[in-house]
């Protein structure tokens, strides 16, 4: 878009959604057929396969309208309008609330309720963006007829590839975290885990969506090498994650027992340990915002080797080598060390690679 090929970005645009549409139609009728077989090779078993099976089926019904709904959320930003995406978003999350209140709570529909909920939730975040598109409206960005590109589309995936390593290699991080968990401190160990990852997707949050906020704005001065502008960009954006990340660890620390409380107050042991971890957890927030900010950089810049390297590194290679090697010598505190060990290993190398790559993007 920056580069001022509107044609070309329309029709991009429209073969991504298509694309998504059709991928997410495919995902979605494997996933309901391996459902039992997938469920019961991760370890659920009885009441808890039978209960896995009725949500997950129900869930992947509306697989497509999810990838969608993700997808417009980085695309409405492209388009200029991400006022609405936030809206849609707004309105995507209620419906789930209000939906889960009346199918579980007053029709008393349980599990099956909630999963309904869930479903219509995404399926209202889906179908909004693509009504928009399809009708005229005052965006950027709107649904043309468009030739299968797939050297457009093979651009798109390498781009993508960080976020697509981070969302498959985190999943099986958890795994081994809580294997480690439960050989240094049984299931308190996983329950502590689980209220960390809880609070951590709330506080990463910020620094991901101003990532996918600011990512369009990069990728358009990039485009239209207004390399003044890039600068400013960048500047505001190296300020605005500092300032954050003080504040987030601040409020981590401070709030460590009030926020383990909220979780586990059924349990003076649990208390502890996720108390003690949380204190130790609160300064990966210190560093956490560079490696994320940098992989959503990179990408903008058209330079999906390094994001996805940067997202490789900080979600596999430190984590599971920190969670392995730590704990022999620290015990407990050793795995929760491992995740601040970890996002300072990938600082280090998300500063190397913007200092390395300054002269190139001209950025700096």
């Amino acid at each position: 878009m920056g580069e001022k090929n509107i044609k070309k970005t329309k029709e991009t645009f429209s073969l991504i959604i298509f694309t998504s549409v059709v991928l997410g139609i495919i995902l979605s009728i494997l996933g309901i057929i391996f459902l039992p077989q997938i469920a019961s090779l991760l370890g659920a078993k009885d009441e808890v396969l039978t209960d896995c099976i009725l949500y997950g089926k129900i869930i992947l019904i509306s697989l497509p309208f999810y990838i969608l709904q993700y997808e417009f959320q980085c695309l409405f930003s492209t388009a200029g309008k991400p006022k609405f995406g936030l809206i849609v978003t707004v309105i995507s999350g209620m419906s789930n609330i209000i939906f889960d209140y009346l199918l579980v709570a007053v029709f008393s529909l349980g599990l099956f309720g909630a999963a309904i909920a869930t479903m219509i939730s995404q399926i209202v975040g889906g179908v909004i963006p693509l009504i928009y598109f399809f009708s005229k409206n005052k965006s950027l960005l709107h649904f043309v007829k468009f030739k299968f590109d797939i050297k457009s589309l093979l651009k798109v995936c390498s781009n993508g590839s960080s976020e697509f390593l981070s969302n498959v290699s985190s999943s099986l991080i958890s795994i081994l975290y809580n294997l480690q968990l439960l050989k240094y401190a049984g299931e308190n160990g996983v329950a502590a885990y689980g209220v960390l990852m809880y609070v951590s997707m709330i506080f990463q949050a910020i620094f991901i969506g101003y990532s996918i906020g600011v990512s369009p704005i990069v990728g358009y001065h990039y485009g239209a090498k207004n390399t003044s502008e890039l600068k400013n960009v960048f500047t505001k954006s190296m300020i605005v994650i500092f300032i954050t990340a003080i504040i987030m660890f601040i409020c981590g620390e401070l709030l460590s027992e009030p926020i383990s409380r909220i979780f586990v107050n059924y349990d003076d042991e649990l208390l502890q340990i996720t108390k003690n971890a949380f204190r130790i957890f609160s300064f990966s927030f210190l560093l956490s915002g560079m490696s994320i900010y940098g992989s959503s950089f990179f990408t903008s810049l058209n330079n999906g080797l390094i994001s996805a390297l940067i997202s490789f590194l900080r979600t596999v290679v430190f984590q599971a080598s920190a969670v392995m090697i730590l704990p022999i010598f620290l015990k407990l505190n050793g795995i929760w060390l491992s995740i601040v060990v970890a996002e300072l290993m990938s600082f280090i190398i998300t500063f190397t690679f913007l200092i390395m790559k300054r002269k190139k993007y001209q950025y700096i």
